[in-house]
C-alpha cells in the first residue's frame, strides 16, 4: 500500500537515485507474485510432458517390485520402517527434478524482475506490525482489497476456461461409455492437459498486465514532495547556506594570507579604476615574476593601502594590469609579456637603485 502522503505536500517529483537504493536495502522491490506463478505453472507443465514417460516408467517398476518381493514380506516393526525409508527414498528420487525446477524457476522469476538482492532488513521484526488498529486497517485496506478482486478474478477467469474447454469435448467424451478404463485416462490426460496450458497462457497474460501495475505502484510508492528533495539534497550534499559559510570563511582565509604576501612584493601594477596586482621577483629563485596578490575594487583599494604602508612602488598600467588579472593567484608571468613586466620592474630597480 502506498505511503501516506506527508504533510510538506504533495508526491510530485520523480524518486531519486538515494531513494530508489533506500527502498531497495529495504527489500522494497516491484516484485510481481503472478510472475511467479505463470512461470512455475508454465514450466512445470512443459517439464512434465517430457518427464512424465520417465517418471511413470520409474513407478510402476517400484510398484511392480514391491508386489513382487510382497509374498516375501515379514511384517514387523523394523521391516515396516525399513518399507517406509525405501518408499521415501524411491519416490524422492522420482519427485527430485521436479523439487529441483521449482527452486531454479523460482529464483530466476524473483532475480529477472528485481536483480540480485540479499537484504536482511525484512526479517527485523516490526513492532508496529502487532499494533491490532493498524493489522485490522490494512486487512480492510485499498491494497486487500484489490488483491481479493484479483484473486476471485483470476479464479473466474481459470474457472471459466476449464468449464469451456469441458463442454467443448463433452461431444467427444460420449463415446468413451464402451472404451477400455486406459483409453479413457488418456482421454482426461489430454484434456487436462489442454486446460492447464490454456490456464498457463492466461497467467502468462495476467503475469505480464500484473507486473507493469506493480512497476508503477512501485514508482508511484517511491516518489518525493519537494520537501523531501531538499532535506535529501542537504543530507548528501549539506545544507547549502552552511556550505556558502563555509565558502566565505575559506575565501576570508585565503585573502588574509595573499594581503600577507603583499609586503613582500617588488612593484604592484594598476589599473587607475579598479585593478591591483602585486609582483614579486627574485632573479637567485625565479624563472620569472610571480603574482602573490590581485584584487579588484576593494580588495584592489586595500592591496594599494598595504603597499603603500610598505613602500613599495605602485605603477599604473592599464592594459598590463587587464592581462595580468586574468591570470591564476601564483601563476608565473607567461612568455608574451615578459617584456612589458620587465620594463616595469626595471623602472622599479631603477627608483631603488638597483639592477633587474
Amino acid at each position: 500500500m502506498a505511503e501516506e502522503t506527508p504533510t510538506g505536500g504533495e508526491r510530485t517529483e520523480a524518486p531519486s537515485a538515494k531513494r530508489r537504493e533506500d527502498f531497495r536495502n529495504k527489500g522494497q522491490v516491484a516484485q510481481s507474485k503472478e510472475v511467479h506463478t505463470a512461470a512455475l505453472l508454465t514450466t512445470l507443465l512443459l517439464f512434465w510432458l517430457f518427464y512424465m514417460p520417465s517418471f511413470w516408467q520409474g513407478l510402476r517398476t517400484l510398484l511392480v517390485a514391491i508386489w513382487t518381493s510382497s509374498g516375501e514380506f515379514v511384517i514387523s516393526p523394523a521391516s515396516t520402517v525399513s518399507l517406509a525409508v525405501y518408499l521415501f527414498q524411491q519416490v524422492g528420487l522420482l519427485l527430485a527434478p521436479l523439487f529441483l525446477l521449482v527452486l531454479i524457476v523460482g529464483f530466476f522469476s524473483s532475480f529477472f524482475q528485481i536483480g540480485w538482492l540479499f537484504t536482511t532488513t525484512p526479517l527485523i521484526p516490526d513492532l508496529t506490525r502487532f499494533d491490532l488498529i493498524k493489522g485490522i486497517a490494512r486487512f480492510f485496506s485499498k491494497r486487500s482489497l484489490l488483491e481479493v478482486v484479483k484473486s476471485l478474478f483470476k479464479v473466474i477467469l481459470i474457472g471459466w476456461i476449464a468449464f469451456k474447454t469441458v463442454l467443448g469435448k463433452f461431444d467427444e467424451s460420449l463415446i468413451l461409455v464402451d472404451t477400455p478404463a486406459i483409453t479413457i485416462i488418456g482421454y482426461i490426460g489430454r484434456t487436462a492437459a489442454l486446460i492447464l496450458a490454456k490456464v498457463c497462457a492466461l497467467l502468462i497474460f495476467l503475469a505480464f498486465i500484473d507486473y507493469l501495475f506493480v512497476r508503477w505502484e512501485m514508482e508511484e510508492k517511491m516518489k518525493m514532495t519537494k520537501q523531501e528533495l531538499k532535506e535529501e539534497f542537504k543530507e548528501t550534499e549539506g545544507d547549502p547556506f552552511i556550505k556558502a559559510q563555509i565558502r566565505s570563511i575559506q575565501q576570508q582565509m585565503a585573502r588574509k594570507r595573499m594581503m600577507a604576501e603583499v609586503p613582500k612584493a617588488d612593484v604592484v601594477i594598476t589599473n587607475p579604476t579598479h585593478l591591483s596586482i602585486a609582483i614579486r621577483y627574485n632573479p637567485q629563485q625565479m624563472e620569472a615574476p610571480m603574482i602573490i596578490a590581485k584584487g579588484a575594487d576593494l580588495i584592489a583599494m586595500r592591496i594599494r593601502e598595504i603597499a603603500r604602508e610598505h613602500n613599495i612602488p605602485l605603477v599604473e598600467n592599464p592594459p598590463v594590469a587587464r592581462l595580468l588579472h586574468k591570470l591564476d593567484l601564483g601563476a608565473t608571468i607567461p612568455e608574451e609579456m615578459f617584456k612589458a613586466v620587465a620594463e616595469i620592474l626595471a623602472y622599479v630597480y631603477s627608483l631603488k637603485g638597483k639592477t633587474l
